[in-house]
């Protein structure tokens, strides 16, 4: 049977696939099996090669070591057989299929809020982007005037394929529930913010929000108190923004 040598790319920190696949690879492998879970190949390069590289180094040491292998996606490594040069594989998903965008979901309801937190975030994003090894660009999810909400093909996978999604997450009213008051948010934001729960990982949403002193009441969700902020007025929000936006990035290692 003939060997068709696939190439692989060890990632060692965020890199989207695009810029991936332009540097030298780092394995060559033939595959064996492809399971829907995992892949076996056996090991194209020199033995001693393998042994020098930084990857293997980090797999001796305990280290998760991913890998993205051409036409089959992420991997993690899950055992490595030197003597018979294979490779055990299991199927991971990635940082790298990640685009190097931040979503923000702002409403209408009340502008003001929407428009200090875009202003403070673009500038956050501005000083962040001087120290990246990859310019980080702000998505703001459109707001067409006058006609309902409708979340195309393209403004889905900008949410799903996104590092961070933020919202603008201050109450536009209240309403009388059950003996309580609920905080109730845009529709726009709710709908966002209810696609993107199921797709981005606990450190990968913020919602934050205009301490209103004219509304008051509870969610009517239940978010951890860590993927929410909220703020009084801007010059605060100058302030405690950029810090939680260097936390929630710092999964990704893109400042050196």
């Amino acid at each position: 049977m003939a060997i068709i040598p696939l190439k692989a790319w060890y990632l060692a920190h965020y890199e989207p696939i695009r810029e991936v696949i332009k540097r030298p690879y780092d394995l060559r492998l033939n595959r064996n099996s492809l399971l829907k879970s995992a892949l076996r190949a056996d090991i194209l390069d020199d033995k001693q090669t393998i042994q020098e590289s930084v990857w293997f180094k980090r797999y001796l040491e305990g280290d998760r070591v991913e890998f993205y292998v051409e036409g089959s996606g992420g991997y993690v490594i899950s055992n490595i057989d030197l003597m018979s040069q294979e490779v055990y594989f299991s199927k991971q998903e990635i940082n790298a299929i990640l685009e190097p965008i931040i979503f923000f979901s702002g409403q209408t309801e009340y502008p003001s809020a929407t428009e200090t937190i875009k202003t403070v975030l673009t500038e956050a994003l501005e000083k962040y982007n001087q120290r990246s090894r990859f310019p980080l660009s702000l998505e703001i999810a459109p707001r067409p005037q006058d006609s309902p909400l409708r979340l195309s093909d393209s403004q889905l996978r900008k949410v799903r394929k996104s590092l961070l999604f933020i919202a603008d997450g201050t109450p536009i009213t209240s309403i009388e529930q059950n003996q309580k008051s609920r905080l109730i948010l845009s529709s726009s934001v709710c709908t966002e913010l209810g696609y993107a729960l199921p797709y981005k990982q606990i450190g990968q949403i913020l919602l934050i929000n205009l301490e209103r002193s004219d509304v008051s009441g509870t969610w009517p969700f239940d978010l951890p108190q860590h993927q929410q902020l909220g703020f009084k007025n801007e010059e605060q929000l100058r302030q405690i923004l950029p810090p939680v936006l260097e936390t929630l990035l710092h999964r990704f290692n893109l400042t050196t």
